[in-house]
């Protein structure tokens, strides 16, 4: 999925780009609306997170010239002007959501990932959906919620934890190396550390494993990667 970042302020654009690369996202930047435009133009990113207040073209305007090329395309305001938030919601620019500034990560993430869930769920219609769910051992994952359930329990997943699972259940019983991993989950263009990797493997398994010291789910192959076995 990829995510077009409208900031001007380089840090906020550049905590955000970080955030959401390792969420598993695509990101590219523009640090004025016209540039914005342009990129939108080129690449069609899936969602859009747009300051209001920048150079050559504020984030109103952008917004309206997107929606005359796309009516669906999820936009979310960065803001530190909230008063005017219900302004711009309510007068029909097509905003989906909004994030104040200050914000915190979690807050950015959940509201991401809300917005990523309806892309996906619309992107298929709901029987698809629910055939393309697949198990992991006692494990279901839901992709298109960006989910996993266990019994009654419930995990959260980012994108990135989405693609490893729906690799290692494609190439189940084979052992995925760390190459294939790079490639498909973080993108041909990352510069491969088997420390970026080993620490995400780790934290993944925290969250979807019974015992992470004694997965069933990731096992390590040592030396060479990580594969899925199903009983």
């Amino acid at each position: 999925m990829k995510i077009l970042i409208a900031e001007d302020d380089l840090n906020i654009r550049m905590g955000l780009f970080d955030l959401l690369d390792n969420e598993g996202y695509t990101c590219i930047e523009a640090d004025d609306g016209e540039s914005a435009l342009h990129l939108y133009i080129e690449h069609q990113p899936d969602l859009i997170l747009l300051d209001i207040m920048m150079p050559k073209m504020d984030g109103y305007t952008l917004c309206r010239k997107i929606r005359q090329l796309n009516e669906t395309v999820p936009v979310i305001f960065i803001t530190a002007k909230s008063e005017e938030i219900d302004q711009v919601l309510g007068l029909e620019l097509g905003a989906d959501d909004y994030i104040k500034k200050p914000f915190g990560t979690r807050e950015v993430i959940a509201r991401i990932k809300a917005v990523t869930r309806r892309c996906l769920q619309t992107q298929q219609p709901s029987d698809q959906q629910e055939a393309e769910t697949f198990w992991m051992d006692d494990l279901r994952v839901f992709p298109a919620q960006l989910q996993a359930q266990r019994e009654e329990i419930t995990f959260e997943l980012s994108l990135r934890d989405l693609k490893i699972l729906q690799l290692l259940h494609r190439e189940q019983g084979k052992v995925v190396d760390r190459d294939m991993l790079f490639n498909e989950c973080w993108g041909r263009d990352y510069l491969p550390s088997s420390r970026t990797l080993d620490q995400h493997i780790s934290k993944l398994r925290k969250v979807i494993e019974v015992d992470a010291k004694a997965p069933k789910v990731i096992q390590t192959v040592h030396g060479i990667g990580y594969r899925f076995i199903q009983h």
